[in-house]
């Protein structure tokens, strides 16, 4: 998966996650919102995935231009 993509399905699991513990609570389903706070806790490593890979790719690409610069 791309950095996008894990930032992009992180973000809608977080949401979808936050949207079922609300309903959890006001319903009084406490599976509902259990299952909302893992949902929304997934969503968040998904997007920290995301930049992860995103701050790897700049990293390499940093490096490469430097060796590129330095004439190797």
């Amino acid at each position: 998966m791309s950095d996008t993509n894990d930032k992009v399905r992180g973000s809608g699991n977080e949401a979808v996650g936050n949207v079922k513990q609300a309903v959890g609570q006001v319903t009084g389903n406490e599976n509902m919102e259990a299952e909302g706070k893992t949902q929304e806790t997934k969503g968040e490593a998904q997007q920290a995935l995301g930049h992860a890979k995103e701050a790897i790719g700049n990293a390499a690409e940093s490096l490469g231009n430097a060796i590129k610069g330095s004439g190797h």
